[in-house]
């Protein structure tokens, strides 16, 4: 176990956490809110913010101020006085540079090996919330289900604007209109969501999992279970395993009927750590009919349709596949509300009384902990020497 020093909270001493505006112009989110601010200060954590941080989000100044937050006029004037900086993407080379010694990073993302070798020459410790176990201990931790539920929102909204269909049934004096039909490719966290608000909407919803278990889930929402004779052993953490390619030829050609007779297709399917499964061939999307709309949230990974091009648009025979980067900032004001209660949960975790404990001994600390005190971790479960 380590303990870092207390954090003094007087005029120009070292504020506990620090929040910087994120880097990244796609990246319209922000790693604490004005109730996550107000939510530490009731635990005695004290917090420093740079001007203009919730901005994108929502957010001004003012709210935070009012929330008990020193306001920082820049980058450097917060991160210089930081114990702990929190992060949502990975910070950058000049950001680790311009913090204390001994200090700590929270991000969602794992950092690359280089960020991860500046890390550690600067000797920091750094967590990742994506590496997260999945045990009920750790659930008001879990930003990647949070971000996915914004995601799977967004990508129904998106889908249902882009379609060119009425989602729901219509009975006009004109006639009725049938509801748009929709399959959703991956039930985990952001496929349920999308499922749901594609029903809320009125429209006629189909779900495929390669995992049986979700079928439950699934029929729950009001969709229909799309049962398959297919045979997918499930991973470690409720996900999928990785398909063999005669697996996912098998698949592609199962589907290939209720892909021609959607109107939209929403694709969630991923496995942690390897590229997205592809499972939508160009030769299925040319079978849809022009005017249909696939949103692929698996895009960042490489996607789940063949077409699918990260942050682009790409029409092919009158097929729209979009492939966001980055869903959740697409809403950022829930999606920053959401996280910044998953880094308070985590930080009233590592913080006693004042002071920064890394107990590598605790499952969750463990595993989210990839360099600790200028040391890179080999393993997600390793424990303290």
């Amino acid at each position: 176990m380590d303990s870092a020093d207390p954090a003094p909270r007087g005029p120009g001493d070292t504020f506990l956490v620090a929040a910087v505006s994120e880097v990244s112009a796609e990246e319209r989110r922000a790693a604490l809110t004005p109730a996550g601010v107000r939510r530490l200060a009731g635990a005695g954590i004290g917090c420093v913010v740079q001007s203009g941080l919730g901005i994108a989000a929502g957010f001004p100044d003012e709210d935070y101020l009012a929330a008990d937050a020193q306001l920082a006029p820049d980058a450097h004037a917060a991160l210089s006085r930081a114990r702990i900086l929190v992060k949502v993407g990975v910070p950058t080379p000049a950001e680790i540079a311009q913090l204390p010694e001994g200090a700590v990073v929270l991000s969602l993302s794992s950092p690359g090996p280089d960020a991860t070798a500046a890390l550690a020459r600067a000797g920091l410790t750094a967590f990742a919330l994506e590496r997260l176990p999945r045990i009920s201990r750790a659930q008001a931790m879990d930003a990647l289900s949070s971000q996915a539920t914004v995601a799977g929102y967004w990508a129904a909204l998106l889908a249902a604007e882009r379609a060119g269909r009425f989602f729901p049934m219509l009975m006009t004096a004109a006639g009725t209109v049938p509801p748009a039909r929709v399959l959703v490719i991956g039930a985990g966290v952001a496929g349920l969501q999308a499922i749901a608000t594609c029903r809320r909407l009125g429209a006629m919803v189909e779900a495929y999992d390669v995992r049986p278990a979700t079928k439950q889930e699934v029929e729950s929402l009001g969709a229909r279970f799309v049962e398959l004779p297919l045979e997918v052993e499930e991973g470690e953490g409720g996900y999928a395993r990785e398909l063999t390619d005669e697996t996912r030829t098998r698949l592609q050609k199962l589907l290939e009927e209720r892909v021609a007779a959607s109107d939209a297709l929403i694709t969630t399917a991923a496995v942690p750590g390897r590229p997205a499964p592809r499972i939508v061939t160009e030769a299925m999307v040319a079978s849809m009919h022009p005017g249909a709309v696939i949103v692929d949230l698996a895009a960042p990974s490489g996607g789940n349709c063949e077409l699918t091009r990260a942050g682009e648009e790409v029409v092919h025979r009158g097929v729209t596949i979009l492939g966001p980067r980055n869903a959740p900032a697409m809403m950022p004001a829930p999606a920053s509300e959401l996280y910044a209660r998953n880094v308070a949960a985590f930080l009233e975790l590592i913080v006693e009384e004042g002071r920064v404990v890394v107990d590598v001994d605790d499952e969750i600390v463990a595993a989210t902990c990839v360099v600790r005190r200028g040391e890179v971790r080999s393993g997600v479960a390793e424990t303290a020497p």
